[in-house]
């Protein structure tokens, strides 16, 4: 018997042979947005050795999720995709992505914060019912690293880099932002920290507060007194 199956006959089950190792979830996050090198990979994964993801690619393509592929540049160089099958995952990841965000806590400073991450962050906080009819253009900095949001009504484009057309400018603390999302802090709050800096109207921070959020942490459990 294999003994990294479940041997069960379910669905989550065999979820979870497919994409559940450690580091294979994180490798289809990185695919997600859109095919990449394994240089990439290892880039936005520094902390996993080479063997490993190399054997984490090599199960995802057994199993259908990832398919490698030799680009048509002159480079000829050899990219990871996901497969149609793979591609389903992404509303799935974004959803528990955002469950998970909810027990995120203050970061580490060896924590990374990866360029793939502040993209996706972003399109797993973003409420399309608070966008309905809003026209705006953000640019977030991180340190040296850039990415954009355009929400169109009801609609939400991020990507690396600066907006030539940005209506605000933020340059968050990571640990503000996270404060900033679950409305913990407000932005006039977290301007008057010196913890974010903008450049544009304050009531386009306000707003990003309201397109972006994520759901107040879970309550500790209580634990029962057994008589």
């Amino acid at each position: 018997m294999n003994t990294r199956t479940y041997g069960q006959i379910c669905g989550l089950a065999r979820a979870m042979e497919l994409v559940g190792e450690r580091w294979a979830m994180l490798v289809v996050r990185d695919l997600i947005l859109g095919p990449k090198r394994f240089a990439d990979l290892q880039h936005g994964l520094p902390r996993i050795p080479a063997s490993l993801l190399s054997a984490r690619l090599n199960e995802l393509e057994n199993t259908g999720v990832v398919r490698r592929r030799v680009r048509s540049q002159l480079d000829a160089a050899v990219v990871y995709e996901l497969t149609e099958y793979g591609g389903e995952l992404e509303q799935i990841m974004l959803q528990l992505g955002l469950w998970g965000a909810r027990s995120l806590g203050e970061p580490s400073p060896s924590d990374v914060f990866t360029l793939d991450a502040a993209i996706l962050s972003l399109y797993t906080t973003f409420r399309p019912e608070a966008a309905l009819g809003v026209h705006v253009n953000y640019e977030l900095h991180y340190g040296d690293m850039i990415v954009y949001a355009m929400v169109d009504d009801g609609a939400l484009k991020a990507a690396e880099g600066a907006h030539p057309d940005a209506d605000i400018v933020i340059e968050p603390d990571l640990s503000v932002l996270l404060k900033l999302l679950t409305g913990e802090m407000t932005a006039t709050e977290a301007i008057a920290s010196g913890q974010v800096r903008i450049q544009g109207p304050m009531e386009h921070l306000d707003l990003f507060t309201e397109l972006f959020q994520v759901p107040a942490a879970p309550a500790p459990a209580e634990g029962l007194v057994v008589r």
